[in-house]
C-alpha cells in the first residue's frame, strides 16, 4: 500500500501545471465563442442554444472517462495520464481550427468537439490531486489548481487584445472572423497542449492502494454493460454530500454559463453602445470585453495565492470560504448594471473572480473528503453532471426565459440573473452541515 505524504507547493503545481492549458481552452471557448457566433450571424437570444452540445457531451464524456481511469493502471503510463493526453491531443486541433468556422453549424460543431476534448483530460486532473494528497492537504492542493487555472484564465482572455495592440487586425470582411482571434486561438492550442505534457513528464502517480484487489475488481466487471451499470449504481448512492453540493454547483454554473453566453452582447451593447459585429467599434469592445473578463483571471489568481497560503497555515472552514466567495462574485455580477464608466468593469470583475476561485477549489476539495478513494475517478466525472446539467438547462431557453421573465428585455439583465444565481448559490451551502466536509 503506497502511503501518501506531504507534497511542497512546486511538487502540487507540476502535477497542476497542465490546467494552465484546459484553461487556456476553456477561457478562449467561454470568452470569444459567443463573438464568433455573432460573427458568423448568430442571434443573441440564439447563442445558448449553440452552446448546447458542449454540457451534453460532457454529461456522457466525464463520469464514463473517470470510471475508465479508476480502472487504469499501467507501470510507465500510470493512471490518470493517459487520458490527460488523449484529450490534449484533441483538444488542440479543435481549438486550432474554430475561428476558422465559416457557417454557423462548424463553429457549434467545433465548440462542441473543443469541449468534449478539454473534459477527458480536466477530470483526471481534479482526480489527480485526491490520488496524490492525504485529506490535510486537499484544500491546499485545489487552490494551487486554481492558482494555476487563475494565470490561464488571465492570460487568455487577453490573448485577442494582446494580438491587436501588436498590430494584428482585429476587423475582418462580414461574416469572417479577425485575424487577432485566429492567433489567439492558435497561441492556445501549443499552451494547450505543452502544458499538459510538462504535467506527463515531471509527475509520478502512484499504483493502486492493494494491486490484487484492483486486478479482481477489474476482472470481474469486464464489458461495457458492466461498466454502465456501476456507473448508474454510484450515481444512485452518491453520499449525501455530493448531493448538497450539486444544488450550490448547479446556481453557480448556471451564473457562469450566462456570463460565457451573454458578456460578450450585453456589455458591448450597454456600456459601449457598440451592436454591428462587422464595425471597429464593435471589434474594440469586444476586445476591451475579453480584457475585462480577463480580470476575473488574474483575481483569482491572487485569491487562490492568499488561499493557498491560509490553506498551509491553519485549518480553513470550506463551507463559509464558499458561501461568501460566491456571494461576492453575485454582486460583481449585478454591479455592471448600474456602472457607469468601462474601467468599472475592473471592479465587477474582481468580485466574479473570487467567486471563480472558490468554485474551482471548495466544492472539490469538499466533495474529496466525502467519496471512497479508489471510486475518485468516476465521482469526480459524477459530480460534474452538476456542472453540465445547468449548463444544459440554461441553453434550453431557460437563461432566456428566467432574465427577460424576471428583469426585462434589454440583454444586460443577463448580469442582473447571474448575480442573482451566484447569491442563490452561496446560500445553499448552509445545507452542508458535515464538520468532516466542511473544514480541513
Amino acid at each position: 500500500m503506497t502511503q501518501k505524504k506531504n507534497l511542497s507547493f512546486w511538487q502540487i503545481w507540476n502535477m497542476s501545471f497542465g490546467f494552465l492549458g484546459i484553461q487556456f481552452g476553456f477561457a478562449l471557448q467561454g470568452g470569444f465563442m459567443s463573438r464568433i457566433f455573432q460573427t458568423l450571424g448568430a442571434d443573441k437570444d440564439a447563442i445558448p442554444f449553440l452552446w448546447i452540445a458542449a454540457p451534453l457531451t460532457g454529461l456522457l464524456v466525464q463520469p464514463i472517462v473517470g470510471y475508465l481511469s479508476d480502472r487504469t493502471w499501467h507501470p510507465k503510463f500510470g493512471r490518470r495520464k493517459p487520458f490527460f493526453f488523449i484529450g490534449a491531443v484533441l483538444s488542440t486541433i479543435a481549438l486550432f481550427f474554430a475561428p476558422y468556422s465559416s457557417a454557423l453549424w462548424m463553429a457549434a460543431g467545433s465548440l462542441w468537439i473543443l469541449d468534449a476534448s478539454i473534459n477527458i483530460s480536466m477530470e483526471p486532473f481534479r482526480a489527480l490531486v485526491a490520488d496524490k494528497l492525504p485529506d490535510s492537504q486537499r484544500s491546499y492542493g485545489f487552490v494551487v489548481q486554481t492558482l494555476v487555472i487563475g494565470i490561464g484564465t488571465w492570460i487568455a482572455s487577453n490573448l485577442p487584445w494582446m494580438m491587436t495592440q501588436l498590430g494584428v487586425p482585429n476587423t475582418a470582411p462580414e461574416g469572417v472572423v479577425p485575424d487577432s482571434v485566429k492567433y489567439a486561438f492558435a497561441i492556445g492550442a501549443f499552451v494547450l497542449f505543452t502544458s499538459i505534457v510538462y504535467t506527463i513528464f515531471t509527475t509520478e502517480e502512484y499504483p493502486p492502494e492493494d494491486m490484487d484487489e484492483f486486478e479482481r475488481e477489474k476482472a470481474a466487471n469486464k464489458g461495457a454493460f458492466s461498466g454502465f451499470k456501476e456507473i448508474t449504481q454510484n450515481i444512485a448512492s452518491m453520499p449525501k454530500v455530493m448531493k448538497q453540493l450539486g444544488l450550490v454547483q448547479f446556481f453557480s454554473w448556471f451564473a457562469f454559463f450566462t456570463m460565457w453566453s451573454f458578456a460578450t452582447p450585453a456589455i458591448t451593447e450597454h456600456i459601449f453602445g457598440a451592436t454591428d459585429t462587422s464595425s471597429a467599434a464593435y471589434n474594440d469592445a469586444a476586445d476591451s470585453v475579453g480584457n475585462y473578463l480577463g480580470t476575473y483571471g488574474l483575481v483569482s489568481m491572487f485569491y487562490a495565492l492568499i488561499l493557498a497560503y491560509v490553506a498551509s497555515k491553519i485549518k480553513i472552514n470550506r463551507r463559509l470560504v464558499h458561501l461568501v466567495s460566491l456571494i461576492a462574485g453575485g454582486c460583481g455580477f449585478i454591479l455592471i448594471y448600474f456602472i457607469s464608466e468601462p474601467w468599472m468593469l475592473h471592479i465587477c470583475f474582481s468580485l466574479v473572480g473570487i467567486a471563480w476561485a472558490s468554485i474551482l477549489s471548495m466544492p472539490y476539495a469538499m466533495l474529496s473528503s466525502s467519496v471512497e478513494p479508489k471510486k475518485m475517478g468516476v465521482y469526480m466525472g459524477i459530480f460534474n453532471m452538476f456542472i453540465v446539467i445547468p449548463q444544459i438547462v440554461a441553453a434550453l431557453g431557460g437563461v432566456n426565459f428566467l432574465y427577460k421573465l424576471i428583469f426585462g428585455e434589454a440583454v444586460i439583465n443577463t448580469m442582473l440573473l447571474a448575480g442573482l444565481l451566484l447569491i442563490l448559490a452561496g446560500l445553499s451551502n448552509l445545507m452542508i452541515t458535515d464538520r468532516k466536509v466542511t473544514h480541513d
